[in-house]
């Protein structure tokens, strides 16, 4: 994944977008599945174009458009997702500016059932705060992308491990601290986190906390 590790960026910020200019940048790419950031200038769009497998859109900063040659529209701001189906004309425009992530998956794609590909949803709101709890959901499940939402109650947190692909997190609702090599890393929503492949990590809530891990593996 190119992405840099063991430090607190944001996606949004890394990536602001070029007056006039779309601009994409490819960050993971293996076979069918690949993480790309797409930055678009104000009043800048893609055209409708027809894929032949899903893809999902996370919106980090701005305010993103999504199209259908068939007439249907739908306004994402930050903090939202949409399920880009197969086989269906799709654009993206925008009339302020976007930062977004797209993510391509295999046509064999495991999606929880709690998502409906056509509509937007926020991946903070698909999972709960529990007192005294961690709550976890798998998004997505393929061989080598995952994606998992979780929600920790203040005062809970993940023990230190490794895990064996590399991993990017997106914080999504309140504070956490992320350890990662021996060192302590504050985060709070809208930030993000990458662990390389093996580099030992845990999660402390800071307060309740919400937060999505991208997995890749090889």
């Amino acid at each position: 994944m190119k992405e840099r590790a063991g430090e607190v960026f944001s996606i949004g910020t890394d990536n602001v977008p070029v007056p006039g200019c779309t601009i994409s940048k490819n960050v993971y790419n293996e076979g069918a599945d690949y993480i790309l950031y797409f930055s678009l200038a104000a009043h800048t769009d893609i055209s409708a174009e027809i894929f032949e497998y899903p893809k999902w859109i996370q919106v980090v900063a701005g305010q993103l458009e999504v199209y259908t040659g068939e007439g249907g529209r739908w306004t994402l701001v930050a903090g939202e997702s949409y399920i880009i189906r197969e086989a269906v004309p799709y654009g993206m425009r925008t009339e302020t500016g976007a930062v977004y992530v797209e993510i391509g998956l295999g046509k064999e794609t495991e999606m929880n059932q709690v998502i409906n590909a056509g509509e937007v949803f926020a991946l903070k709101d698909l999972v709960p705060y529990q007192e005294d709890k961690i709550v976890n959901m798998d998004i997505i499940s393929e061989e080598k992308l995952k994606l998992v939402v979780m929600s920790f109650a203040e005062g809970t947190g993940l023990a230190e491990h490794a895990a064996p692909g590399e991993a990017l997190i997106f914080a999504l609702d309140g504070n956490g601290i992320i350890g990662y090599e021996g060192k302590e890393y504050p985060i709070t929503a809208g930030q993000n986190f990458k662990f390389e492949a093996g580099g030992k990590h845990y999660v402390k809530a800071n307060g309740p906390f919400k937060m999505a891990l991208l997995l890749t593996l090889k």
